[in-house]
This record gives C-alpha cells, sequence and structure tokens, in this order.
C-alpha cells in the first residue's frame, strides 16, 4: 500500500524546530521528499563542536529514518532566495507538489510601544515570505499547467494565528501579518484553482521556542502528554497536503489538543439604508448608535471565543 505522499516534493519553511519542524517529518512520514528551510548557517553546539545547523539535523533526521530530506538555510523574506527555494526542490527531487509556510518571529509590544523596526520585521518575515514562497510556486505551477495542458498537484498550507481571530494586544505587528496571510490564502485559492492548486490556512497552537512565554504557565505535568505540543498539529498539515484534501481550499482551520476547527468566514450581521441620496451624520447616528448600544458590551469583529476552543 502506498504512502499518501509517496512520490510527491514538500518545502516546509521554519522547520528547523517547532511546528516547522513536526510538520516536515510528518510529510516524510506520509511519503514525501522534503526540502527542509531555516534561516542561517551551520554554528557551534554546547560544547563549542561545529554544528550543522537545525535545518541540517532535520534533515538529517529524516534520512536516517529512511525518508529523503534536503536543508536549505535562505532567508525566505528575501525574494530571490524564496525563489532559490523554489529551484533547490525541483532540482534536488524533480518536482513541486507541497509548500508549507511557517517560518515567522515575534517582536511583542503594545501598539503604543512599538518601534518600526518592530513592525517591519514582523511584517517582513511572516507576511512577505509567505508571499515570496507563494509566488514562485505559483508560477512554477501555472506554468507547468499550461505547458501540459491540465491541472497540477499542488497543496499550498499557510499559517495564520488566533491572534487575528481574536486580536492580541500586545501583537499589533503579528496579529496584521496574519490577518494579511488569510487575504492572501483566500485571494491565491481563487487565482490558483483553476490550475489544480488548493490553498489553505492553519491557526496552530502549539508550545516552541517562539511561544514559549505565552504558553509557559500552561505546561502540564511530565507525565501528560502536553495538548500543545506540535505533534497534534502536523497530521492536519499532512492531511490538506494528501489528495484526500484535493477539494478542501480556501479554509482557514484552528488547531491544537487533538483538535480541528473549521472557522466560518465573515457573515453581514445588519445593513443600513439612507432615505436620501446619501447619509448624513443625523442619520447615521439616529440609525447606528442605538444599534451598537444594544450590542453586547466590548463586542468587537474580533473572535475571543476561539481561545475558549478545547477537545471535548
Amino acid at each position: 500500500m502506498s504512502l499518501p505522499l509517496e512520490g510527491r516534493t514538500a518545502i516546509v519553511t521554519g522547520a528547523g524546530r517547532g511546528l516547522g519542524r513536526a510538520e516536515a517529518r510528518e510529510l516524510a512520514r506520509l511519503g514525501a521528499a522534503v526540502v527542509v528551510n531555516d534561516h542561517g548557517q551551520p554554528g557551534r553546539d554546547g560544547t563549542g563542536a561545529a554544528s550543522a545547523g537545525p535545518a541540517e539535523e532535520v534533515a538529517a533526521g529524516i534520512r536516517a529514518a529512511g525518508g529523503r530530506a534536503v536543508a536549505h538555510t535562505g532567508d525566505v523574506a528575501d525574494f530571490a532566495q524564496a525563489g532559490g527555494l523554489v529551484a533547490t526542490a525541483i532540482a534536488e527531487f524533480g518536482s513541486l507538489d507541497v509548500l508549507v509556510n511557517n517560518a515567522g518571529i515575534l517582536r511583542d509590544r503594545m501598539v503604543f510601544s512599538m518601534a518600526e523596526e518592530e513592525w517591519d520585521a514582523v511584517i517582513r518575515v511572516h507576511l512577505k515570505g509567505h508571499f515570496n514562497t507563494v509566488r514562485h510556486a505559483a508560477a512554477h505551477w501555472r506554468e507547468r499547467a499550461k505547458a501540459t495542458g491540465a491541472p497540477v498537484y499542488g497543496r499550498i498550507v499557510n499559517t495564520s494565528s488566533e491572534a487575528f481571530l481574536a486580536g492580541s494586544a500586545g501583537q499589533p505587528n503579528y496579529a496584521a501579518a496574519k490577518g494579511g496571510i488569510v487575504g492572501l490564502t483566500t485571494s491565491s485559492a481563487l487565482a490558483l484553482r483553476k490550475y489544480g492548486v488548493t490553498v489553505n490556512a492553519i491557526c496552530p497552537r502549539a508550545r516552541t521556542r517562539m511561544t514559549e512565554d505565552v504558553f509557559a504557565a500552561l505546561a502540564p505535568p511530565d507525565d501528560v502528554l502536553d495538548p500543545l505540543a506540535p505533534e497534534h498539529v502536523a497530521p492536519l498539515v499532512g492531511y490538506l497536503a494528501s489528495p484526500s484534501a484535493a477539494h478542501v481550499t480556501g479554509q482557514l482551520l484552528v488547531v491544537h489538543g487533538g483538535m480541528v476547527a473549521v472557522v466560518e468566514r465573515p457573515r453581514v450581521a445588519a445593513t443600513f439604508e439612507s432615505k436620501q441620496e446619501t447619509f448624513t451624520h443625523d442619520e447615521l447616528d439616529a440609525l447606528l448608535t442605538g444599534w451598537f448600544a444594544d450590542r453586547p458590551p466590548g463586542e468587537t469583529f474580533a473572535a475571543a471565543e476561539v481561545l475558549g476552543l478545547r477537545r471535548g
């Protein structure tokens, strides 16, 4: 019996640690050859001995388990280097079939204290990094589809966050970037559908090096399986990358701790029409002020209830 991703090639960005590492291992377990991307160069370990670097360590682990993998240490937020990442997958394994965008950083601060550099850095890595890889992969798949006259096999899994859905007061840069990724996802899903490519986004909740300060107080006892382990997220990525998810596209899914929630699209709560050619201030005051006054206190467009999602 063949594996779901046997003969396929996948790229996972930010795969040297945490979520990306778990996702790369899962895709390899399902049969894919994996390009393990993690920005940085080989360095030294705690003893001062030479270290291969996290990307190569993950790739080596996949190879040791009988899979196929190579490391790539380029910066996905650099347009040319992101193109080189796509080229590496094709050169090493002959194709590109799956792209998982996971690379990211945090620079948390309240909006009134945030430095311009902290805003720019997070937007660059998360949002531009996602665009860069999606753009190069999409161009490759479009060219293949036009050359063969038939749809290709293409899967993109982008990483958003509950910080976008629920709002996160101390993360305006991160929440904005993750919201932008959802917009990129839905737009790309529409543009690439006819070429056979699906594009989805996940909002994972996991304990990783990037979130260790956020979730530190929630750590379970040593003998209890951590509900925030990245391994809870990886199976959904594997599913979305597989043939089984051929008709799943343009979707946003929350995943953690053995639970997956499909997020419904925004819906219009109310409409108001002017009785003349255009609204006046007084008319809007009469229509909207009372309507909002009757809404639950503190209710906004943010969906804070997603933070309460739990298995069972």
